[in-house]
């Protein structure tokens, strides 16, 4: 008997178009959008587009249809043109301490970390990512081991703040009592190398219509790129840190391989111009503490003459280990002598307790290490069982 083989392919399935969201656009964005889409005439998009932003930012809806003072006929236009989906939520940990971390697919391929920490800040910040990956390579971050895939872009750097926002079931935006007041950039990335989205996403979050925090309760931390600084300031207001850990260019260099571009003076020089620098508006530097490299007191003492002048606060970070890391944490005692110093001094000098640590979600730890502990798991799911 004969076999036929059938080799015509199957039509293809059509795939339904995506519709852009609305979630993370400007205002201005929100507008045209509107418009280019026939939804909304131009002499009415202002009115509509504030309302939109007020159920989209202050109430934080996902459904066109809870918007209850639009038309049903133009809700039906709006649903059937654009959308209001949160990204995936690939995983969600909580941590001992209260800590939460989650794991946010933004597109194929492309997933961040984002982490909510109480009672830092007025009440608990949000540590929010502006790159998936990194390109500076610094020695003491695990997180720097992971090559630079793209930039987020504002709407999701926006998302990753609606995310936690509907975690902890802050809709709409409260005006006392937040569990969420603050944001720092101080996940994955070099914001200041995604200056353009990083400033967008800050005036979605500070517009006092929705999200509503202030721009004084937003920090941007930098590795360094002192070129960026000043547009920094004049564009987003924001508070400023900087991720020191070490006062002279030849440790710098190692630790912070960004330094060999952009040296300790120019950087300090860059921090001096900032705008709005004030005792009001200090600079927030960051400096890990590293067994033997940089937490001797004469480091203290060189820290203290680099900063001087500078309105400051030194945030002490004890150093989080990660396999295969050539660092050792600072014994406690050695950060203790290191903090004297800097008060002695004048300066404000929080030794930071780690928190998420048993969730990987400390500074450094993010995205690296939770990828190959899930990648650990799937391995033992897929082992064959032994009999």
């Amino acid at each position: 008997m004969g076999v036929t083989l059938d080799l015509t392919r199957a039509p293809a399935q059509p795939v339904a178009p995506v519709k852009p969201n609305l979630c993370g656009l400007t205002r201005g964005e929100l507008a045209a959008a509107l418009v280019a889409a026939e939804v909304v005439r131009p002499d009415k998009v202002k009115m509509r587009a504030g309302q939109l932003w007020r159920w989209i930012h202050h109430y934080g809806v996902t459904d066109f249809a809870a918007m209850t003072d639009v038309a049903k006929e133009t809700r039906a236009l709006l649903a059937g043109a654009f959308s209001l989906a949160r990204p995936e939520i690939v995983e969600r940990q909580v941590s001992r301490d209260g800590t939460r971390k989650w794991l946010i697919r933004m597109a194929p391929g492309i997933e961040v970390e984002t982490v909510y920490i109480p009672d830092v800040g007025r009440a608990g910040a949000l540590c929010v990512s502006s790159q998936v990956g990194c390109t500076l390579n610094c020695t003491f971050c695990h997180t720097g081991t992971q090559a630079l895939v793209r930039n987020l872009t504002a709407a999701e750097i926006v998302a990753q703040v609606q995310v936690a926002r509907d975690d902890l079931g802050e809709w709409p935006s409260p005006k006392a009592d937040r569990r969420l007041s603050n944001i720092v950039f101080m996940g994955m990335g070099e914001p200041l190398y995604n200056l353009d989205h990083v400033a967008a996403a800050i005036d979605v979050i500070a517009d006092n219509e929705g999200i509503s925090i202030s721009r004084r309760r937003i920090t941007v931390s930098t590795s360094g790129v002192a070129p960026e600084l000043e547009a920094l300031g004049a564009r987003t207001q924001a508070m400023l840190a900087i991720s020191l850990h070490a006062t002279n260019d030849a440790l710098r260099e190692v630790l912070v391989p960004l330094n060999k571009k952009y040296p300790i003076a120019e950087l300090v020089a860059g921090i001096r111009a900032y705008p709005g620098l004030s005792n009001a508006r200090r600079v927030t530097f960051e400096y890990v503490m590293l067994k033997g490299v940089n937490d001797s007191p004469a480091e203290a003492r060189a820290l203290v003459q680099l900063l001087r002048g500078i309105p400051s606060k030194i945030n002490l970070i004890p150093f989080n280990p990660w396999p295969d890391t050539v660092y050792e944490c600072s014994e406690w005692k050695t950060i203790e002598a290191f903090a004297a110093i800097l008060n002695r001094a004048g300066y404000a000098s929080p030794i930071r307790t780690p928190r998420g640590r048993d969730i990987l979600a400390a500074c450094g730890q993010l995205k690296s290490e939770s990828e190959k502990v899930r990648a650990s798991a799937r391995r033992k799911t897929a082992a064959p069982v032994e009999t």
